[in-house]
């Protein structure tokens, strides 16, 4: 069992990650004017409510080892996941909001000759976001510095193992949809709309919390107490905004964002199968109504199969569907 974890944890990680469960950038919604690009669940300013709602569609295609270099999948293999994401933010106060997500996973997985279907509810995410402006920042021409101010936000995310982990009654990799531990994230998010131009910059550190293991994809084996390394993601975007007569509008934004986790501890003892490395680039369109109510939005998120884009992680293509409700 040992061995087969081994060879598949490449593609565990990358369904923990793909589920919401280490960290990514998965929920979207509107940016501090209201349908802009902004890369997590955050209200517009000024608004109360949001829901949220998304369909990722994924598709794994080979995978870096732990040197860095891309190896191609068995011939015959078919790697993919879906999940219906869901959302909802609400204010708290003049500056204070808070977000929870929750996704249901559906694995569907032919590999090395084993065949796997099955699905569940993967890890819940509750967030806490601080505003540090007072006002709308996005501007349309810029007569003083004070027009040049960005929305700058301060969040921390903590991460509820509500999945189906290794650590239950699974029988491999293939079953998983959540991660089995509890996660702390720091966030800064930095957002700046000069019509018809936006950028965004978003920075996660992550913290998981150790917690005890006494079975392994359904098999009981000799406790030890297990923490992944800590993580980081940097994600910076860039969009134009097309407006058009009827003033509803088209945002179009490219982004590059790269993920990482350092090596976890077994026992206070290094793990030396685990800590993972993935750049990935993305492009999104998005539309909004002209009251920056509804917005839905497509995106595709892509992988380069070349050596050192990542390490001890498959790549991936990710094509993803989402709409969004504002209350204001």
């Amino acid at each position: 069992m040992f061995n087969n974890r081994l060879r598949f944890l490449p593609i565990l990680l990358a369904i923990l990650s793909l589920s919401g469960i280490v960290s990514h950038t998965k929920l979207w919604a509107a940016s501090c004017c209201g349908g802009g690009s902004a890369s997590a669940l955050v209200m517009p300013k000024f608004s109360s409510a949001m829901l949220d709602i998304s369909l990722d569609v994924e598709q794994y295609d080979g995978f870096w080892d732990r040197q860095g270099k891309w190896r191609s999948d068995p011939p015959d293999s078919g790697l993919r996941q879906f999940r219906l994401n869901t959302g909802a933010a609400y204010r708290l106060g003049d500056n204070w909001q808070t977000a929870m997500s929750l996704p249901y996973v559906w694995n569907d997985n032919h590999y090395s000759g084993i065949d796997s279907q099955t699905q569940g509810v993967g890890d819940t995410k509750w967030s806490l976001w601080y505003e540090t402006f007072e006002n709308v920042t996005c501007v349309w021409k810029i007569y003083s510095l004070a027009d040049l101010k960005p929305a700058l936000y301060y969040g921390l995310t903590l991460t509820l193992p509500t999945g189906i982990s290794p650590f239950d009654q699974v029988n491999d990799s293939f079953d998983v949809t959540g991660r089995g531990f509890y996660r702390l994230e720091g966030n800064i998010l930095l957002e700046k709309t000069i019509y018809p131009w936006n950028m965004s910059l978003l920075l996660t550190y992550g913290k998981s919390l150790k917690r005890p293991v006494n079975r392994e994809y359904g098999e009981y084996v000799t406790p030890y107490d297990k923490q992944p390394g800590d993580s980081f993601l940097g994600s910076l975007s860039f969009g134009y905004t097309y407006f058009m007569d009827s003033l509803d509008s088209l945002t179009f934004t490219l982004a590059q964002a790269s993920l990482q986790e350092k090596q976890g501890h077994i026992d206070q003892q290094t793990d030396p199968t685990s800590g993972f490395r993935k750049n990935s680039r993305s492009l999104t369109v998005a539309f909004a109504n002209v009251m920056r109510a509804w917005s839905t939005r497509l995106s595709w998120n892509h992988t380069l199969k070349q050596d050192h884009e990542g390490f001890n992680f498959p790549s991936t293509d990710i094509l993803s569907w989402g709409m969004s409700y504002v209350f204001w």
